[in-house]
């Protein structure tokens, strides 16, 4: 056993040395990274397109256009794609961190790609609206800089970028595409008991009067590594221990990667007082985005059911920051069923991931290939779904015999909103206790800025605010292990020595194993930790607000039992859902060929409840083959399609009966639409007998019967017509 020994506590020693020289490299890299006008992680070159300090309400954000890089081909026709990173403490660039990226997959799929980041200090007096006002005008710029496009721009707002991205759509649902919500919480109330501790954060600290506090004693400005504190906090094993472990245990290929993720993750950026506040009082204390209950300075409500474009939301299980209820919730809170969601024409697509964490939904190498991959490849797919709710799921492809080139099969299957319950949401008794300390926190902000606001600004200055700033906990570590500190000096013979001499002990070798056991051990004591305090977190939470007592004292009616925050109907709405119902059935026997078409496709996929982005495919191989008859703009297309289906489903057998009097008298262009349609069917391969009955429907609709009585698979059908 000696040499074991001697063998592992040369390699141990090495590697402590070592793992200190990685902490100054990252202490050094910090210093050099924040002291960079405009930090940022993106692993792209870009250009400036628009800087929002000009703008007639300045801000610290700025457009930028993603350059290519070499070997990527960008299609100038298709629909450009803009990145809205978050700005929750850290700084910009995450959505291009490496090759395999939203902007990555984005390129590759052809895409013109804009990027919009910010400076780690705001321009004093920014709001958070002042920031919607700058990325609507960076969308106006992106969408006049590329006229010939057949869709508007597809924006993805990643974590915080989410929810304002949302808001802006509500308020000018015109400017946008298709949008992807990455890992975004829009019903902050959400969750389910025994997970998800951080939606009690605000009940237990008092509600939103620390925050005000701490904007204050930073001298109007509030420091985003306290956001960052907060989610480390979450799992207390990998900030204390995992992380640092597995640099130390696999010294020799890790020192880069680590490095790598702590430029973004130390670049910790600042936010006005009056944004933080709007963010904490109005979204996670109050929970007022879902109600409908957020107005703009010139008094127009921030309704998201006033959103025109597909939404993608994108979620996991994994995620401790924004779980799937938070980022599915607001869909319970807004629509009463999936029928509500296609009377208001929204379509509304959700994909949620079994494990990955929040920080994994934006650099996960495999979700990047995955889900990004796919969603920016079937962007136009998704563009003109019609109104439902859709799940999006994901196959590999197999013996597949018109393979892409990629390896994944997007479809989106229609669901309601029992699939939405089945993640987990909350009683009406949760909402009380959530209502009840969305109350108190609106009493101790009044108390603070009454009593105490006033003296704490008195004694802050410039240079004390610098000074909290400076000595953040967060911040420290990076500047502690940098070369500024000089005790770090002391450590440089012996990180050369270990350089020199590197030996590493053999992967057999009994005291690894050992060291691996402590590991998991002092995991799993952490863990057990973590457990025991969210659980009295989550109790202590629901013992301080769940008093019929209290809530009666705050003004919450302890005998209610309808959920809360629901938002209102808009009557107006309501009369435009009937004039155009019956509009609808006014122009159901109106068309041609083309209408005709799309009805009797989309009878016969109402059948399966899904949609394949083969079948998709096949359709824009149609569209070229019969430019003379089939050829129309992807947003007319759209436009048709959204018409046809709503007719479908507003009286199905009123829909099917006007298709022949759609259709043209001449034989060859019916024959021709309807081997289109078997085509387009046939993509995702054989019919089941419930499509094979509809699809005979549609021939006798078209009078051609007969060309299919003796075709139970629809792959038999002659492709063209002859």
């Amino acid at each position: 056993m000696f040499l074991p020994a001697t063998e592992y506590l040369t390699d141990a020693a090495q590697r402590l040395f070592l793992f200190w020289d990685v902490m100054r490299e990252r202490g050094n890299q910090y210093r050099e990274h924040m002291a960079e006008t405009a930090p940022n992680v993106l692993d792209y070159k870009v250009e400036l397109v628009l800087d929002g300090r000009t703008l007639s309400r300045p801000v610290n954000y700025g457009l930028v256009r993603v350059i290519p890089p070499t070997g990527v081909e960008i299609d100038p026709k298709r629909r450009p794609f803009v990145i809205v990173d978050p700005r929750a403490g850290h700084g910009p660039g995450i959505a291009g961190f490496k090759a395999d990226s939203e902007i990555g997959v984005a390129l590759k799929a052809g895409h013109p790609c804009y990027f919009v980041g910010f400076l780690p200090d705001p321009v004093p007096g920014q709001t958070i609206e002042d920031v919607a006002r700058a990325e609507a005008v960076f969308l106006e710029k992106v969408t006049a800089l590329h006229p010939d496009t057949d869709g508007k721009p597809c924006v993805i707002g990643n974590c915080q970028a989410g929810w304002a991205v949302m808001m802006l759509a509500a308020v000018r649902p015109e400017l946008f595409g298709p949008m992807i919500i990455a890992g975004s919480p829009l019903s902050y109330w959400a969750g389910v008991h025994g997970h998800n501790p951080m939606r009690y954060s605000g009940g237990l600290l008092g509600g939103s009067w620390l925050t005000a506090l701490t904007s204050d004693l930073g001298g109007g400005k509030f420091d985003g590594a306290w956001l960052v504190s907060n989610f480390e906090n979450l799992n207390p094993s990998n900030t204390l221990w995992t992380k640092q472990y597995n640099l130390y245990s696999k010294i020799d290929t890790e020192a880069q990667r680590y490095l790598g993720f702590e430029r973004w993750w130390g670049g910790h950026v600042n936010l006005n007082a009056e944004e933080i506040q709007f963010i904490v009082d109005q979204l996670f204390v109050g929970n007022n985005l879902a109600a409908g209950a957020i107005k703009t300075s010139d008094g127009r409500l921030v309704d998201l059911r006033n959103i025109r474009s597909p939404i993608v939301v994108f979620c996991s299980k994994g995620d401790n920051i924004t779980p799937p209820q938070q980022a599915l919730g607001w869909i319970l809170d807004l629509y009463e069923s999936a029928d509500d969601i296609r009377a208001n024409g929204q379509t509304i697509v959700y994909s949620v991931h079994e494990k990955v964490g929040h920080l994994g939904i934006f650099v996960s190498t495999g979700v990047a290939r995955k889900q990004y991959s796919e969603f920016s490849s079937n962007i136009d797919l998704i563009d003109v779904l019609p109104p439902g709710l859709y799940e999006a799921t994901f196959e590999r492809r197999s013996a597949d015999p018109d393979p892409a080139g990629d390896d994944w099969i997007m479809r989106c299957e229609l669901r309601s909103l029992d699939d939405i319950r089945a993640l987990g949401t909350n009683t009406p008794a949760d909402d009380r206790c959530f209502a009840a300390a969305a109350r108190v926190s609106e009493v101790n902000l009044a108390l603070y800025r009454t009593f105490a606001q006033p003296f704490v600004r008195a004694f802050v200055n410039p240079s004390s605010a610098e000074w909290m700033r400076k000595m953040h906990p967060l911040r420290l570590t990076y500047e502690l292990f940098s070369d500024a500190n000089p005790m770090m000096a002391m450590l440089k013979p012996m990180i050369a020595w270990a350089h020199d001499n590197r030996q590493p002990a053999s992967a057999d070798n009994v005291y690894l194993a050992w060291q691996e056991n402590m590991s998991q051990h002092i995991i799993a004591a952490l863990d057990h930790w973590r457990d025991a305090r969210d659980t009295w977190v989550e109790q202590m939470f629901f013992a301080m607000y769940d008093s019929p007592v209290r809530q009666a004292a705050l003004g919450i009616d302890p005998a209610n039992t309808q959920p809360m925050r629901k938002p209102g109907k808009d009557p107006l709405h309501d009369e435009l859902l009937r004039q155009r119902t019956a509009d609808l059935k006014a122009r159901m026997p109106v068309g041609g060929l083309r209408e005709a078409m799309i009805r009797a496709l989309l009878y016969v996929g109402i059948g399966r409840g899904a949609v394949d982005e083969r079948g998709f495919n096949i359709v824009r191989q149609v569209r070229r083959e019969h430019e003379d008859a089939l050829t129309l703009p992807l947003q007319e297309f759209k436009k048709i399609v959204r018409d046809q289906f709503s007719m479908l489903m507003l009286d199905e057998e009123a829909a099917l009966a006007a298709i022949p009097r759609m259709l043209p008298s001449d034989v060859t262009p019916r024959r021709l639409v309807f081997d289109a349609i078997t085509r387009i069917l046939g993509a995702s391969g054989s019919l089941n007998e419930e499509d094979q009955r509809r699809l005979a429907r549609i021939a006798d609709l078209f009078a051609l019967r007969e060309g299919v009585v003796d075709n139970t698979n629809v792959t038999a059908l002659p492709a063209r017509a002859s």
